[in-house]
């Protein structure tokens, strides 16, 4: 090896480290997002007289918000940033990857989004109605929560064809231990099921188990975030995917 295959092979290294390490963070900044736009929402969103609520603690549906959107937009990025690597090894799977998880699960982030804060002029106008009027603003604020639950599915059933690309590539390429990929395949897969049962109500009157089917996704992604951030890719899966990419340019 010259000096100059060499000082390509380290930079190869350091910007797959630093990719490495970029995605991590990035899953571990969705997740938290996540979870502080839950402690947010939630307690508002589940009370009877919700529209009450929200009017008198708009803020909190706005952070909520917000952190959806934090969320939508550090997960829309992972994709992003692992295409580079993912592509020399099936570029057709990473591209469906970026597809799924960086266009089609944003948007289903967005219209999150939307209904969160299409429910804060709608409380508004229903504390000004008064009694005889408030009807109506119930019914409409049943059906923006309505439609955020029929997204709640849509969501799950994207991001799990997304993961089950991105885990299909990394359980060939052993870019990541197969344990954590294999594990990583699986949870994606129930979490796909969950998604289904949600859609046709099979979770409707026992919601936790919705929640134990979407926990083995849930905890494989924190310890792939933290699997990236302090090991990184493997070198020689990332070495082989080099060399294959090289030869098929160089037969071109």
């Amino acid at each position: 090896m010259t000096v100059v295959d060499l000082q390509m092979s380290n930079e190869h290294t350091n910007t797959h480290r630093k990719t490495a390490i970029i995605v991590g963070v990035l899953f571990i900044i969705g997740t938290v997002a996540a979870t502080l736009s839950i402690v947010f929402t939630e307690p508002l969103l589940s009370e009877p007289d919700y529209l009450m609520k929200i009017s008198a603690h708009e803020s909190h549906i706005i952070i909520g918000a917000l952190f959806v959107l934090i969320m939508g937009l550090a997960l829309a990025m992972v994709p992003v940033m692992m295409f580079p690597v993912l592509k020399t090894h099936h570029e057709p799977l990473a591209l469906g990857y970026v597809v799924f998880r960086g266009g089609l699960e944003t948007v289903t982030y967005i219209m999150n989004v939307i209904s969160l804060l299409l429910l804060i002029p709608l409380s508004q106008e229903y504390v000004q109605a008064g009694v005889p009027d408030a009807s109506n603003f119930i019914a409409l604020g049943r059906l923006l929560l309505e439609t955020d639950f029929q997204i709640n599915p849509i969501l799950k059933i994207v991001f799990s064809l997304g993961a089950l690309m991105l885990y299909s590539v990394l359980y060939q390429s052993q870019l990541i231990p197969r344990w954590l990929s294999g594990w990583g395949f699986i949870g994606a897969a129930l979490h796909l099921i969950a998604g289904v049962f949600v859609m046709v109500g099979w979770f409707t009157d026992i919601p936790t188990l919705g929640i134990l089917w979407d926990l083995p996704i849930a905890v494989q992604e924190m310890v792939m975030a933290v699997w990236l951030i302090v090991k990184g890719f493997n070198s020689p899966a990332i070495a082989s995917g080099t060399a294959t990419t090289d030869k098929n340019e160089e037969l071109m």
